[in-house]
């Protein structure tokens, strides 16, 4: 009997503990997400506006357009928390030549498998609480956006992006120069044209969103050497922004 007293008690306990720790943890992550906001560097409005602009002076050069955006977040106090300009040595003219649409920074560009769609990635900015990419892809994709715990603001610099809700019949348009904001714990079905790409924001818990992003690598191409390329520039950009004091 007084050891049957002794397991129920002992249980008892641990579940206490158990519970206690739990109650902290929750509490924890309620405090932080709160103040979330407090460690965001980008503003939706400006990369908006700045989209708008790198479209208007080349409307017929992608490259052109990334190299403007890149150039012009370098010029300003976020320049420190950025990786390269993705196009260096780009001659922004309206008629390019088709080798200027190819980056030399090959070893930095991505491919990306998640909710079924496929598309090609070079990344911005990479911390815990935001990444700034480029996305899109020159065949054309569809797929699952996810559901996440970021915001996801979708900057469309070429081409026509469409989406839709579960509950919708009509189709959502996203044409050049529009700005796609998937808010945080939606869904959506979407679906990408050829030639589209975009200048792609997420602002809330990243770390969250990395099942999604991988699963496809483990359940479907089992293409290791991208996710650890993946994995070795999200963890040096975040590693290196964090000793700047970036979150």
């Amino acid at each position: 009997m007084a050891s049957k007293n002794t397991q129920q008690s002992s249980f008892i306990s641990r579940a206490t503990r158990f519970g206690v720790f739990l109650a902290l943890v929750t509490a924890l992550a309620i405090w932080a997400d709160s103040i979330r906001e407090r460690f965001y560097v980008f503003k939706p409005s400006e990369l908006h506006l700045l989209a708008q602009e790198a479209i208007s002076l080349y409307p017929n050069n992608t490259a052109g357009v990334v190299h403007h955006i890149a150039a012009s977040l370098h010029e300003t106090s976020l320049s420190a928390y950025l990786t390269p300009n993705p196009f260096p040595d780009l001659l922004e003219t309206q008629k390019p030549a088709p080798d200027s649409q190819i980056s030399p920074l090959k070893t930095e560009w991505l491919f990306n498998n998640a909710g079924g769609a496929m598309g090609t990635m070079y990344i911005l900015h990479a911390s815990i609480t935001e990444y700034l990419l480029i996305f899109g892809t020159p065949l054309g994709t569809e797929g699952h956006t996810g559901r996440h715990t970021a915001d996801d603001y979708f900057h469309i610099l070429e081409g026509e992006q469409w989406a839709s809700e579960a509950n919708s019949l009509v189709m959502e348009r996203y044409p050049t120069g529009s700005q796609h904001h998937l808010r945080r714990g939606t869904v959506k079905q979407y679906k990408m044209h050829e030639g589209v790409w975009a200048l792609e924001l997420a602002q809330g818990w990243i770390p969250l969103m990395f099942p999604f992003g991988f699963a496809d690598t483990f359940f479907s191409t089992l293409d290791f050497a991208t996710l650890w390329h993946t994995i070795r520039i999200t963890g040096r950009e975040n590693i290196r922004n964090l000793l700047q004091g970036k979150i």
